[in-house]
């Protein structure tokens, strides 16, 4: 999902929307998107969240009140949020950010199947991992 495909709709506006925590998107097909902060958080497209392959995804937690400090433009083609939490590794591509707007109801549902199955809340604090001390989760 990452890469980028030509015919992919390319953003037209990027807007962040600090008090309600939202990062508005509008498409040159005339699609537009309201993506929370913490959905943006959960699926960041980083190896931090994503791992380095299949079933190696860290479930993030604790994210629902997580604020984008900062938003760099990548090239012609990517954003880099800057999330309050310390995390800034995730590069959104146009196209990345388009499947996260279209299949938002979806992988909202898959990331509340994901926190029953691992038996946590969606607010818990995210653990540290052994080794751990970067201080971005």
């Amino acid at each position: 999902m990452a890469g980028l495909q030509p015919d992919t709709p390319k953003p037209t506006a990027l807007t962040l929307h600090q008090a309600s925590r939202v990062l508005e998107v509008g498409f040159d097909d005339g699609s537009s998107f309201r993506l929370p902060f913490e959905l943006l958080r959960v699926y960041s497209p980083s190896a931090e969240v994503q791992g380095h392959g299949p079933g190696q995804e860290v479930l993030q937690t604790g994210k629902r009140e997580v604020q984008i400090e900062s938003l760099q433009t990548v090239g012609h083609y990517a954003v880099q949020p800057r999330f309050s939490d310390g995390h800034d590794s995730g590069i959104f591509s146009w196209d990345y950010l388009y499947h996260l707007g279209k299949q938002q109801a979806e992988l909202w549902r898959r990331y509340e199947e994901r926190l029953a199955a691992a038996g946590v809340e969606r607010d818990a604090p995210m653990p540290v991992a052994a080794g751990a001390g970067c201080g971005k989760h």
